[in-house]
């Protein structure tokens, strides 16, 4: 189910749906007319919600990109890594060629703070203990590896970078005042006053649905994070993108 509500649902098919609810929410829901003090609380609530909205939601979507440039810099390091084994005997070529494969691979399975860590020890470990003709070459694979980490730690530190739950509460509360009030003030009693409401209601609900979606890394530009890596295993470590 939330793999369904999360990838397989498009922000479209969201807007469709809750611009349906709210239509059909508004021709049932009793029309009320506030007083000053009642507007006065919903200009206060919109102006939270905006103010504690924003930051977030520009938060996320720098921390998406900021994701995207840490993967293509590894990428990157991997890449060049894996070049420096092709001159290795094939039998150590091989098997450093199927551990990176093992490590990316696991990296994109996961998608947690410590993608792939096993793996990488695993190669940290076989350069450590290579007693073999090429230790020279497997040492300068081992000072890159070191080097890599720095990409491994700042990837940790964004895949951790989420929402957190007390944000959303906040979020949620507020935008439910907000939403209440736009569902049940009386702003006039043609339809189009309806239609008006029923789209401002979806875009704020949509609002929810994008931040959800880029703090779980399945909207559409952040499932795109990953391509470097994949395009290093099809092209079987030649092309990056």
């Amino acid at each position: 189910m939330r793999r369904f509500l999360l990838e397989d649902l498009r922000l479209v098919h969201y807007y469709i749906i809750f611009f349906g609810i709210y239509i059909l929410i508004l021709q049932f829901t009793p029309i009320v007319k506030f007083e000053t003090g009642a507007l006065a609380m919903f200009t206060a609530n919109s102006f939270l919600y905006g103010f504690y909205v924003a930051p977030i939601l520009s938060g996320q979507r720098a921390r998406v990109e900021d994701l995207h440039r840490i993967v293509r810099a590894e990428s990157n390091a991997v890449y060049g890594m894996v070049l420096d084994t092709k001159k290795l005997p094939d039998e150590l070529r091989n098997r450093l060629q199927d551990m990176y494969t093992a490590y990316l691979r696991s990296c994109i399975r996961q998608r947690t703070s410590a993608e792939g860590e096993s793996h990488y020890e695993k190669l940290i470990s076989f350069c450590l203990t290579y007693k073999g003709d090429h230790r020279e070459a497997v040492d300068k694979l081992l000072q890159k590896l070191i080097a890599n980490q720095i990409n491994r730690t700042n990837f940790a530190m964004q895949m951790t970078n989420r929402v957190f739950a007390n944000e959303w509460v906040v979020m949620i509360i507020l935008f439910g005042i907000t939403e209440s009030f736009i569902l049940t003030i009386r702003m006039g009693q043609g339809f189009q006053y309806r239609l008006l409401a029923a789209l401002l209601c979806t875009a704020l609900s949509m609002l929810i649905v994008i931040l959800v979606k880029l703090s779980t890394l399945t909207h559409k530009k952040a499932r795109e994070i990953w391509n470097p890596y994949r395009k290093l295993l099809t092209s079987n470590f030649y092309r990056i993108d």
